[in-house]
């Protein structure tokens, strides 16, 4: 597997219910929005401590397609086709191409939650990284971090570890990381 394996995800493509973009500063005002509403339930994700601006998700978006382009990472905004609507960001980072495999990462919007819409994006994802030759995909989270847990089992993975003081967490404190992992069928 290679940067170029990635390079061929498409750019738009669609589930059931969902369109996913590769990122955009068009994105930027609706990620804005969708992380500022859901920032209480953020406590483990260190950029989501504190209130993001539109040129800030800008920034990030910007930088998210230069990583997509270079073949680097997968990056996806999720939309609801029936409204539009912002759902969320789904990437997969920390490739390790020689071992085929790589770590996905998802922030929602919380004001659509509960609904299966995050499920199904992330679903399909997953999906993509086994057809362009992902055979292992892994999900870490802090170990307290009970919905992100929750949501990588209802993706199929299975817990394979706890690695002990192995991250410092948002507030400087280093934590437990809780490791997931789902193999290509």
């Amino acid at each position: 597997m290679s940067r170029i394996d990635l390079k061929t995800a498409p750019s738009v493509w669609q589930t059931q219910r969902l369109q996913l973009e590769s990122p955009r500063p068009e994105h930027a005002a609706a990620f804005a929005a969708g992380v500022a509403a859901s920032m209480p339930g953020l406590a483990y994700v260190a950029w989501g401590l504190r209130p993001r601006d539109v040129d800030w998700a800008r920034r990030f978006c910007e930088d998210d397609a230069r990583s997509m382009a270079a073949g680097e990472d997968l990056v996806f905004h999720v939309f609801e086709i029936a409204d539009g609507g912002w759902v969320g960001r789904i990437d997969v980072h920390t490739i390790a191409f020689e071992a085929a495999r790589g770590e996905i990462g998802y922030v929602g919007d919380v004001r659509r939650a509960g609904r299966g819409l995050m499920r199904e994006a992330a679903g399909a994802v997953i999906a993509l990284c086994f057809r362009l030759g992902f055979e292992r995909i892994e999900a870490m989270s802090d170990a307290r971090n009970t919905r992100a847990i929750h949501f990588a089992e209802t993706l199929g993975m299975q817990r394979e570890g706890l690695l002990r003081h192995h991250e410092r967490d948002p507030q400087g404190q280093l934590c437990d990381m809780a490791l997931y992992a789902v193999l290509r069928p």
